[in-house]
């Protein structure tokens, strides 16, 4: 039996990865031992034991960024977890240990070296993080999702893109297109409430949603409602300033929520938070978005042309995300101080109501994006844990 650990948490960004390679490995292989070691507090906590892996837990130990006390406490902590890391990789006798990046990482690639076990990794931004060029530095294969990560490969080590591994639920919406673009798109439209045979275009800015997303696409409401029906995903507790400005712009009866019992009721769909994403995804002709490195993924891999608003802050590792798409001619880039009603009036009509452009588009993002990163990554993962037996 070969003993598989995997390693990484915190956000969905790591974790849905690290469970979509951990079930490619299952499907590959049943009888691998699969198990994770991540924290109690960040989403693995719940997702891990939920989709039937067994986790251990650590705790998070930050790399200082400036002097202060916790330099001071960080030498004693990072030892400390390295113990943990040691007892449970000996306890689960493993045999290669694949990291996703984020703090946890950290000490399981210092451990994983010192017990002279092979190290993979999956990295999934376009600027790869600290956890994950430390991990390089001893890693025997490096998979990324973008070219160009910052990451560099030693001795003998491979590096290669392999894509973003999906969400199953994104995977499942890949092979529904492939099989019929034109049913999974009605499909969808009939579960949500919309027209299969309008445009419609989806804004989302995450869960949390993005105020100047929000602001700039209600603000022209009625300029695009003139093309388009549009759902409009505000994000928690930004739906009611959304709607009233959509009434502003565009009256009183242009709104509905995602509901196929009020289809044909509005044009102008709102609702905070769409837990079925992928429906909204299968029945739209353009997305509206940020730019974060999942959701650039995604959009990719099903082929949906995007207009990509990267989050203006840090060190613009949204702006890095879309660049690749964008240069390959599968969606539009627009900083956030420029995206305003002014430029969704100006630019967003005539896109829309320019079909062979959006499909050309479609088609380009299609190309530069990967489907099967999971089977891929899992596949690996398997032949560095047979050379250990």
């Amino acid at each position: 039996m070969k003993h598989i650990v995997l390693a990484g948490g915190g956000t969905a960004g790591h974790v849905n990865p690290l469970l979509s390679v951990a079930a490619a490995i299952k499907h590959q292989d049943s009888q691998a031992a699969i198990s994770v070691i991540g924290t109690d507090v960040g989403l693995e906590k719940d997702l891990v034991p939920q989709a039937g892996f067994e986790l251990d837990t650590i705790a998070k130990v930050p790399f200082p960024r400036r002097p202060n006390m916790q330099v001071l406490r960080f030498p004693g902590r990072w030892r400390q977890e390295q113990k943990k890391v040691r007892a449970i990789l000996e306890r689960r006798q493993a045999d290669v240990v694949v990291g996703f990046g984020g703090y946890v990482s950290a000490p399981v690639y210092t451990v994983a070296h010192s017990m002279g076990l092979p190290i993979v990794i999956h990295e999934q931004n376009a600027r790869a993080g600290m956890a994950n060029k430390l991990g390089a530095r001893w890693a025997d294969f490096i998979g990324t999702a973008y070219e160009n990560t910052g990451l560099k490969a030693h001795g003998d080590a491979q590096i290669r893109r392999v894509g973003l591994p999906l969400r199953p639920v994104m995977a499942e919406l890949c092979r529904k297109l492939e099989d019929d673009k034109g049913a999974a798109r009605k499909l969808a439209a009939a579960q949500l409430g919309v027209d299969p045979e309008r445009p419609l275009v989806v804004v989302t800015g995450g869960s949390l949603g993005a105020v100047s997303l929000n602001e700039a696409v209600s603000g022209a409401a009625a300029d695009l409602l003139k093309v388009t029906q549009v759902i409009h995903l505000t994000g928690r507790k930004k739906g009611a300033e959304v709607s009233q400005r959509v009434r502003k712009s565009a009256g009183e009866q242009v709104l509905t929520d995602l509901d196929p019992a009020h289809a044909g009721h509005g044009d102008y769909h709102l609702a905070e938070y769409l837990e079925r994403i992928d429906l909204a995804f299968a029945a739209a002709d353009l997305v509206i978005c940020r730019s974060g490195a999942g959701t650039v993924s995604e959009l990719a891999a099903i082929g949906m042309p995007a207009v990509y608003v990267p989050l203006p802050i840090g060190n613009g590792e949204q702006r890095f995300n879309a660049q690749p798409v964008v240069d390959a001619g599968g969606g539009l880039m627009v900083a956030d101080n420029d995206f305003s009603s002014s430029w969704v009036r100006e630019h967003m009509p005539s896109l829309i109501a320019d079909t062979d452009r959006l499909q050309a588009m479609g088609r380009k993002a299609y190309g530069y994006g990967i489907r099967d990163a999971a089977q891929t990554m899992a596949g690996i993962v398997l032949d560095y844990a047979g050379s250990r037996r």
